[in-house]
């Protein structure tokens, strides 16, 4: 069966992808990213990650209590099919607004941008971390900026639209810098974020128990490390919400 594609579909689903709503009224970058703030004004009480909001939300939802507040800020350090794709929150955003209403705040997407990604899907993951943010702190979700960056190319776009002095996050519940192959590359990225970032708090997701990090607290950075869901598991402490 022939389908006619007009010129008005194309731009139409051109403009489905991209959400360019989301960047309504946004400022930008030279490369493109927009900007955005953190929001978020504590120091978030917990983390937890967008599968257990989900199941945490279903709950509430069942017990028809659609009213309830969590005190946890939602984080997306997960494998990307968790939470992006099809039926993920960039095709479902009002979704994942929904949920999130009801907790602290939300860390903003780690879209992932793996060395071995073409460079324009790194771009383009960058921005979508930062579009997703900047929409939902307009819609009022506290947020804190996720920093992910590669190798030394990414250092061009991947510290973009964040203002400096802020609080932001990082994970570190995936390879590096547990992985010894990965972890010069992963301090070099920190030292890149703390001299363009100068942030005064930096948010771990997983372990903080390497020597750059004592070296951030020593320079008067806050770092705050809280276990991740792996952690816990092993460790035997999963808490059923």
């Amino acid at each position: 069966m022939n389908i006619k594609t007009t010129d008005k579909t194309i731009r139409k689903g051109c403009k489905d992808v991209w959400n360019a709503y989301m960047v309504k009224g946004a400022r930008f970058t030279e490369n493109d990213i927009p900007y955005c703030p953190t929001t978020a004004t504590e120091i978030p009480k917990k983390i937890i990650t967008w599968e257990t909001a989900k199941e945490i939300y279903k709950k509430h939802r069942i017990r028809k209590n659609l009213e309830f507040k969590y005190d946890a800020f939602v984080c997306f350090y997960l494998d990307d099919y968790k939470f992006d794709g099809s039926r993920g929150i960039w095709h479902d955003a009002n979704f994942c607004l929904k949920i999130l209403r009801h907790f602290a705040g939300a860390i903003t997407p780690d879209f992932s941008t793996y060395q071995d990604f073409p460079e324009p899907l790194k771009v383009y993951n960058t921005y979508r971390m930062r579009a997703f943010g900047y929409w939902l702190s307009q819609n009022g979700i506290p947020v804190i900026n996720n920093v992910r960056w590669g190798t030394p190319e990414t250092y061009r776009y991947c510290y973009d639209g964040i203002f400096s002095n802020s609080m932001v996050a990082i994970g570190t519940c995936g390879g590096s810098p547990r992985k010894l192959i990965d972890r010069s590359r992963f301090e070099n990225g920190l030292k890149e974020l703390v001299a363009r970032l100068q942030p005064h708090t930096i948010i771990v997701y997983g372990s903080d128990q390497y020597d750059c990090f004592d070296e951030l607290k020593a320079q008067g950075i806050r770092v705050i490390a809280y276990s991740s869901q792996t952690a816990k598991a092993f460790e035997g402490k999963v808490l059923h919400e």
